[in-house]
């Protein structure tokens, strides 16, 4: 499978853990907002990442690809099929999209993405926005998680990988967890990442991150 994006991006990264998660291989290729190529546009028709060649099936958007790749690759299952927990992963994957990463990512593109990737410079008052919004979720967050297991209890799903995918690119622009003051957090990261397939995933990130981080 061919996987459009960059691993620093939350949705990239997400759906590279579900496809390991899944034992299906996959290549990271190139592609972003002002990308030019055919290839990539072709799979992603608005130009964002993540987007996916799977033996000539396209597919753009992270939560989109999840459900596919859940429903073509179904072990081991990551969006349950009870309604509850299906609803459950869901919402999770909502939270770190659109809630955790609609502040987060204000940081991240006005420091790091705008300046160091894309060369056009970045909005300070924007990711002071994205740090002031961003305690009241996480101090929220780790009102919820569990002190044992995952976000759906037992099951391992969709929201975990999500949420912990957020985390992990905020940790690039010093909001990754804080584990003094949010243990619980910390804790379940800690046991997300121990999981082999996102433990595959930073090990092919980590020089792509070393290289950016040190521009």
């Amino acid at each position: 499978m061919k996987l459009y994006g960059a691993m620093l991006s939350p949705f990239v990264r997400k759906v590279a853990v579900i496809a390991t998660e899944k034992a299906v291989s996959w290549d990271l290729a190139p592609g972003g907002p002002g990308s030019t190529d055919p290839e990539f546009l072709a799979c992603s028709p608005f130009g964002k990442i993540p987007a996916i060649d799977d033996d000539g099936f396209t597919l753009a958007d992270s939560t989109a690809i999840a459900f596919y790749l859940d429903g073509q690759y179904p072990a081991p299952k990551l969006i349950p099929d009870d309604p509850k927990l299906r609803g459950k992963a869901v919402f999770w994957d909502e939270f770190a999209d659109t809630v955790l990463g609609a502040s987060g990512l204000k940081i991240l593109f006005n420091r790091l993405v705008g300046p160091k990737l894309l060369k056009v410079g970045g909005d300070e008052a924007l990711a002071l926005q994205g740090e002031a919004e961003l305690p009241r979720w996480v101090d929220w967050f780790e009102s919820q998680v569990p002190e044992d297991g995952w976000l759906l209890g037992e099951t391992f799903s969709l929201g975990d990988i999500a949420v912990a995918s957020t985390f992990r690119t905020l940790a690039y622009v010093g909001h990754g967890v804080d584990a003094a003051a949010r243990p619980k957090t910390a804790a379940w990261f800690a046991r997300v990442a121990e999981r082999p397939a996102w433990a595959a995933v930073a090990e092919k990130e980590a020089p792509i991150a070393q290289r950016i981080m040190a521009m």
